[in-house]
Formats: C-alpha cells, sequence, structure tokens
C-alpha cells in the first residue's frame, strides 16, 4: 500500500544534520521511503491512502544501539546502599553487581524473561524508539546465554521494532571460573560462540574490556573466533582506565567501541580510520556520578561517528528513555542538540551495522520515523522526561499514536 503523508516539517538526518525540509511530503511503500521532498515538488500520483502529520516535525525512528534490557532481579537495593555510603566493590563481595544478576538471571524461566524485558521495550518503543540492540551477557554459560539470545530473538519477534541481538558472553567472569579467566575465554571461542551463532541467535559478538573484566588479549582471542564466524564485533571500552581497547576494536574492524570516557586522542584517530562509532552512554555516566568526560574534542577533531544510547541495564543505568539521554549528552557531554539527534539515529543505525538501511530519512531506507508536536528539533534534547505527542511509524506503519 501506498501511503502519502504529509503538512509537516522534516529533519531527515541525512549525513549526520538536521537536513531540514519545510512543508514536506513523504511516501512510502512496501515498508521503504519511496519519495521524500518539499511538497511543492511531490510527483503526480496516486496514493492509497493520505495522512495529515497536523504540522508536526518528522524525524528518523529513534535507535538505541546499546542495550541490556534482557534480565532477571533488581538492584534498586544496590542503589539504595551505595546512596548510604556502601562501595560498589563492598556490594560485589556480599555476592552482588552483575554476579547478583547473573544468579537471578540463570534461575529465571525464558516466559518470565520476556514478560519483563517486554516491558522494558514498550518504554522504549513509546519514547520513540524503532530500533534498538539487546545484549546477552548475564547468563555467562551456554544455557543461559541461549536463554537470553532467545528471549532476544523473540521480542523483535513479537513486538513491532527492529531487534539487533548481540552476544556478550565476555562480560564479566562467572562463579565458576573464579580466576581462571582464560579458561573462560576458551569456553567462550570453543563452545558458546560456535554453537550460538549456528543455531542464528547472534547478529554480533561484544566484550568488556577493563580491568575487572577482561584483558585487550582475552578480548582479541574473542574477536579472532567472531572473525572466523563473520561476526561484525563491538566492545566495551575505556569507560574506567586506559587500556587501549578501541583502538584494538578499531583493528577488527568493530561497528562500534562504547562508554569511552578514558579513550586517547589516538584511539579517536584508530577509530576514525576504522569507521568504528563512538558509542557514549550518559545515562551509565550519570548513575555512577562519574567525573571523567568522553574526549569530545578529540572524537569531533577525528571525525569520529558519535552516537548516543540509554546501556538500559539493571545495575549502573535503569534508563527507560532514549529522549532523556539525549538530554544528559548535551548537558553533561556538551553536545549540540543536532549531535545528539544524530547520536540516536544516523550513528546509531551505523553502530549496530544499519547505516544501509535505517537512521535517516531518504529514498530506499526503511519507513521508520516519528512525527512529534513540537515546535523545533532541539525539543527532542530540551524537554526532560515527560511524553511527547506523537506518532511512531515503522515500516509505513503507525505503531503507536
Amino acid at each position: 500500500m501506498k501511503t502519502l503523508w504529509q503538512h509537516c516539517h522534516v529533519a531527515s538526518m541525512a549525513q549526520g544534520t538536521y537536513s531540514i525540509i519545510e512543508d514536506a511530503a513523504i511516501v512510502t511503500s512496501a515498508g521503504r521511503i519511496e519519495w521524500i521532498g518539499p511538497r511543492q515538488s511531490l510527483p503526480t500520483m496516486t496514493a492509497d491512502r493520505t495522512v495529515d502529520l497536523g504540522n508536526a516535525w518528522v524525524t528518523p525512528g529513534l535507535i538505541d544501539c546499546h542495550t541490556h534490557t534482557v534480565f532477571g532481579g533488581n538492584r534498586s537495593g544496590e542503589f539504595e546502599q551505595r546512596l548510604q555510603g556502601v562501595s560498589y566493590a563492598e556490594i560485589a563481595a556480599q555476592g552482588g553487581g552483575i554476579a547478583s544478576t547473573v544468579r537471578a538471571t540463570r534461575a529465571a524461566s525464558e516466559d518470565e524473561l520476556f514478560a519483563s524485558a517486554r516491558q522494558r521495550v514498550q518504554a522504549l518503543m513509546r519514547d520513540g524508539v524503532t530500533t534498538l540492540e539487546i545484549k546477552s551477557g548475564y547468563g555467562l554459560d551456554l544455557a543461559s546465554e541461549r536463554k537470553m539470545l532467545k528471549v532476544i530473538r523473540r521480542l523483535g519477534e513479537e513486538l513491532a521494532v527492529t531487534v539487533r541481538s548481540t552476544c556478550l558472553a565476555a562480560h564479566a567472569l562467572p562463579p565458576e571460573y573464579k580466576d581462571r579467566a582464560d579458561d573462560y575465554i576458551a569456553h567462550i571461542c570453543d563452545e558458546m560462540l560456535p554453537a550460538l551463532a549456528a543455531e542464528g541467535l547472534v547478529d554480533a559478538v561484544d566484550a568488556f574490556c577493563e580491568y575487572l573484566a577482561f584483558s585487550p588479549a582475552q578480548v582479541e582471542r574473542v574477536f579472532i573466533k567472531a572473525r572466523e564466524l563473520n561476526l561484525p564485533v563491538k566492545l566495551h571500552a575505556e569507560q574506567l582506565s586506559s587500556l587501549a581497547g578501541s583502538s584494538m576494536a578499531a583493528r577488527y574492524q568493530a561497528l562500534s567501541a562504547d562508554h569511552l570516557e578514558f579513550m586517547t586522542e589516538d584511539d579517536a584517530i584508530a577509530m576514525a580510520a576504522a569507521g568504528t562509532v563512538a558509542v557514549l552512554l550518559p545515562g551509565a555516566f550519570y548513575f555512577l556520578r562519574e567525573t571523567q568526560l568522553p574526549p569530545m574534542d578529540a572524537l569531533r577533531k577525528h571525525g569520529v561517528k558519535i552516537a548516543i544510547a540509554s546501556d538500559l541495564n539493571p545495575g549502573t543505568s535503569p534508563a527507560l528513555s532514549l529522549r532523556l539521554m539525549l538530554n544528559m549528552a548535551c548537558t553533561l557531554f556538551r553536545m549540540t542538540p543536532e549531535e545528539a539527534l544524530a547520536g540516536a539515529t544516523t550513528h546509531a543505525a551505523s553502530a549496530l551495522g544499519l547505516g544501509h538501511s535505517h537512521g535517516s530519512l531518504e529514498v530506499g531506507k526503511v519507513a521508520d520515523f516519528v512525527a512529534w508536536q513540537i515546535e523545533r528539533p532541539a525539543d527532542l534534547c530540551y524537554w526532560l522526561g515527560g511524553d511527547l505527542p506523537k506518532r511512531v511509524v515503522r515500516l509505513g506503519q503507525e505503531i503507536f499514536s
């Protein structure tokens, strides 16, 4: 069915800028954009349906390119403990932290994990998200990682949202491998990744490169296996210390390196050369009350694409609004509203390997967009929370109003 969407203004985000079209029209067909431009230039055509968008501002559907949406349990108690002066190390020694989420996730059934994750995904969708990535990494054994990845696939099948599935088995050291990190990496490479990839559950492979997780050498072994399996890689890097993990990720043409508070200019140069996207996670920065800012000047100087994501997870960023993350990116990281919106659209699409089909409103790309009742695009970064009036369209079909 061919649909004409008109009486709107468009921020197409082509080339990572607003690329504004005043008094615009969009023609969609078979889930794709067939035509877009000024309404006065609309070619003669017959549409099956015409939709008046009431002078709304239309942007691409938002893309949340880094989440940990599937997990068991709840860590609000740890949040309360930290505010009472208990350190993260002390909480971890008590069995808290990622270990507590691993226990809860392993104990939960697939249906239980799906039900809780479904609520969180729906909150993101109501906020304008039409595409998101979800990582595993709270199972840390083959059966539990498979269970998480199956839930991730199911979310994409049962909800009107595009979901990319990332295997993050190298997220933390499971208790059964205490003091045997190399053995666990071998298990990931020799058994977990080949099995999960063969089952069609994995779109990309991620790892946590940090002194409290895995070393660059250990992560590189995971990347080598991913390359053998023809899977793209991503990396949690430079969040707490500088290990040149982002430079190593760039050597493997990683889709993205994420967090990056402690990255260096050399890391930025390597990422720019490789086309690796810098995914910044202001929610975790805020929630952990960090003070080390990502090197914004170096990222801009060398032309590294900058994406913004929620990092939705139970421990360090329980964020249910990507739009709130855009405001945080502006206020905490001093990004402009235009940069932030590009970070949740076109650059976020590149961070998922979807830049050819998603992230901007251009002919041939998927017809995923949001019609916002706002005064200007900067309003998306300006308003703190709340539910802005909107229509959310995915593959040319309205899914939320």
